[in-house]
């Protein structure tokens, strides 16, 4: 007979691992600098709003020029 770990996929699904978390947000800050960002400002800034500001690359990228401009 089967057991309820078996039956029920809810219960057996697999979590979301760390090191993959790290690596998604590393790639993503990397994103960010590579946009104009200055590195110090990407470090920051918190997952969240990291990932609120992919968002909109080209506002980044004019935000990122206009800060080097003056």
């Amino acid at each position: 007979m089967a057991t309820t770990l078996q039956r029920n996929k809810n219960r057996s699904r697999p979590k979301k691992a760390a090191g993959k978390r790290t690596r998604r947000q590393l790639e993503q800050k990397r994103r960010l600098i590579a946009l104009g960002m200055d590195e110090k400002v990407v470090t920051q800034m918190s997952s969240r709003a990291i990932l609120t500001a992919l968002k909109y690359p080209k506002k980044v990228e004019a935000a990122a020029a206009a800060a080097k401009d003056s």
